[in-house]
């Protein structure tokens, strides 16, 4: 019998004043019962139009009744015939902006927890099921995927899986691109990220760590190595900075250096051998998700108190809700409304305060947001010893100064077709490094349409 709630089910998750003193996990996930008890709202629609908010295409519908149907493996198919990585899709991609949103539910109540649900069946799979992958009958092709983020790994996988000997060149260490650096463990565990490396190296994909293509090893070079094609998927690495007074003081973090260092370098940790800082008072500027990850880190790394400075209101921060609610939870101060002008120097070349503005919302811009207009005569300082800058990053420049024959647009993204075909023959790209800074699943959408391409090129040649 199909459950009439308009509430979706919450998600069970440790209490605030327990979280924010660790790297735990945030939300504990699903049990079997509320589970069933969630997918029993979905009404099975014909049209299935949650489907077209997803950028992979999960047969949405399909995996949930199968949930009801207590076939969780059975679900866990369906989602892994559309999906390389349900276990993080389920955690991080923003379903209220893509497939519930397209819910029907949503009309009079609350969409189906789509997203909780994915997350539970990837879960229980990868609980319960110990997968002897077969590596599939080689081709004789080969292909190179230079970046292991969110789209190098769906383009690899879905060329692994059609017989094509993959090598995929990361520039860091540690694979998992943005997966690994950027999205704390209390979002994301990194055990989940490398098991789906994991299986990727069950199917014979090669991963060579510490391989800085531009540096290393040119494309050209690839090319000369007998790779037919190159996919790339570098991500948007490069931090951007307001241009203000103060930003080369002792204190200041690009969100990607702070965040980096603590996810993949462990500085949080007691014998971590990175070194980072553990101020007091914190200001992080910006108010996106990477935002809320450093603030939410920079609590756990002992800050007494951590502001969130935003130039628009509260209605305008494009986190996610999820995240914003978890981070006032934990006692994140939101200073709203207010623009730094200037990061204040102690007179020893390290920070002490930040220097603000007031300011008031006019009319939409070119994104449709209402443009902030600063309040003239509003200034005021915050009192804080580390400002971390959270307001956007760019595709990372490397590859554009030392390949050849690509085309770029004027904010640094390679120049693509619909399926990632670039201006150069054989060489194709998706993810963040096409459209600067985005989603996960759009990555993977990239990666898997690219993967799609690239088969095309290869066996037409």
């Amino acid at each position: 019998m199909a459950n009439m709630s308009k509430k979706k089910n919450e998600m069970p998750s440790q209490s605030p004043e327990i979280r924010r003193n660790n790297y735990d996990e945030v939300a504990l996930g699903y049990t079997e019962e509320i589970a069933i008890d969630e997918a029993t709202r979905c009404l099975n629609c014909v049209n299935m139009s949650c489907v077209s908010g997803c950028p992979v295409n999960i047969a949405i519908p399909h995996f949930i009744k199968k949930i009801t149907e207590n076939d969780f493996e059975g679900a866990y198919k369906i989602i892994a015939d559309s999906s390389s990585l349900p276990a993080v899709c389920g955690r991080v991609c923003p379903q209220e902006s893509q497939c519930e949103a397209k819910c029907v539910r949503g009309i009079k109540g609350d969409p189906v927890g789509i997203g909780r649900l994915e997350r539970f069946v990837a879960d229980r799979h990868n609980a319960d099921i110990v997968e002897e992958i077969k590596q599939p009958v080689s081709n004789g092709h080969k292909v190179a995927v230079i970046g292991s983020g969110p789209s190098g790994l769906a383009c690899a996988g879905d060329l692994a899986k059609m017989g094509y000997d993959v090598t995929v060149f990361e520039a860091l260490h540690t694979a998992g691109g943005v997966l690994v650096y950027g999205i704390p463990e209390f979002r994301l565990p990194k055990s989940i990220v490398q098991k789906e490396i994991d299986n990727l190296k069950a199917l014979g994909v090669k991963i060579e760590t510490n391989m800085v293509i531009g540096k290393i090893l040119s494309v050209d070079e690839l090319f000369d190595d007998g790779f037919e094609a190159v996919f790339i998927g570098t991500g948007a690495g490069l931090p951007r900075f307001m241009g203000i007074p103060g930003e080369n003081l002792c204190g200041v973090y690009s969100a990607n250096e702070f965040l980096t260092r603590i996810n993949l370098m462990k500085a949080y940790k007691d014998s971590s051998a990175t070194p980072i800082m553990h101020a007091k008072n914190v200001a992080v500027v910006g108010g996106g998700n990477v935002a809320m990850d450093a603030a939410r880190s920079a609590l756990r790394l002992g800050a007494e108190n951590v502001y969130i400075v935003y130039r628009r209101g509260e209605s305008e921060l494009p986190a996610r809700a999820e995240e914003v609610e978890h981070a006032k939870e934990e006692g994140i101060i939101f200073r709203l409304l207010s623009n730094p002008v200037e990061i204040l120097s102690d007179g020893n070349g390290n920070v002490s305060g930040i220097r603000c503005v007031k300011m008031g919302l006019g009319e939409p811009d070119e994104s449709g947001r209402r443009k902030p207009v600063e309040i003239v005569g509003s200034e005021f300082n915050i009192n804080v010893e580390s400002v971390i800058m959270s307001i956007g990053t760019s595709p990372n420049p490397l590859i554009k100064s030392t390949t050849e024959g690509l085309d770029f647009s004027s904010r640094g993204g390679i120049i693509t077709d619909e399926n990632g075909l670039t201006s150069r023959e054989g060489v194709f790209a998706g993810g963040d490094a096409v459209t600067g800074a985005a989603t996960v699943i759009l990555a993977m959408g990239a990666g898997k349409k690219a993967a799609a391409a690239i088969d095309k090129y290869i066996q037409s040649k």
